[in-house]
């Protein structure tokens, strides 16, 4: 179903109104009632009128109509489209590059080109991962190493204090290195544990 999205009555109400008119109500009578402008009422009882008995029982004479114009002058020619899209395939150029090869404006081109469907070609098939593996487990392990700050008390994400001491300020906790093994073998697996060293300086 096509309908206006400001449109004042959906299918049903449209439906109502112009049975409302069929049974002798005035325009302005069924204005007032259905909250429309006299106009709309006319527009839609002269549609009703018009439609043929197919478009009655399918209420399709009350889908709001397009709004594009019956006849464009201006409107480039078939062979023209046609020449424009062929370019577009060939050479995969924007609109402004296309006004310089085709002569025709670049919002004109962009708007051909949305209507085909060529504004946003397909992208390319990407490339199959490449993966890697060692034949022998244990051959090539790969470390991580990732470094976790320590600290003295909770801070105040828990305790809400912010305040700290010259003492607290000056002192060095340190840091701790975790240290992660991965095999590359034919069945990825992780280290079952993962050693902490206090320094990076430590022998792993």
């Amino acid at each position: 179903m096509e309908l206006h999205r400001n449109a004042k009555l959906g299918l049903s109400g449209r439906f109502a109104l112009v049975q409302a008119r069929a049974g002798g109500l005035s325009v302005r009578e069924a204005a007032r009632r259905f909250s429309v402008s006299p106009a709309t009422v006319s527009r839609w009882s002269c549609r009703w009128r018009a439609a043929s008995e197919a478009e009655r029982r399918s209420l399709s004479c009350l889908l709001d109509r397009s709004s594009r114009p019956r006849r464009m002058p201006r409107l480039l020619s078939a062979k023209e489209q046609r020449r424009i899209c062929a370019v577009r395939r060939q050479t995969g150029w924007g609109p402004r590059l296309l006004t310089v090869r085709t002569g025709y404006p670049h919002s004109t081109i962009a708007k051909l080109l949305k209507r085909h469907g060529l504004s946003c070609p397909p992208r390319p098939a990407r490339e199959p991962e490449r993966r890697y593996e060692w034949p022998c487990p244990g051959d090539l392990p790969q470390m991580d190493v990732t470094l976790y700050a320590r600290f003295q008390r909770p801070g105040h994400a828990l305790t809400g204090d912010r305040r700290s001491s010259a003492a607290e300020k000056r002192a060095r906790v340190g840091y701790d290195y975790a240290h992660a093994i991965v095999d590359a073998g034919p069945t990825p697996r992780t280290a079952r544990c993962a050693s902490c060293w206090p320094s990076g300086a430590s022998a792993t």
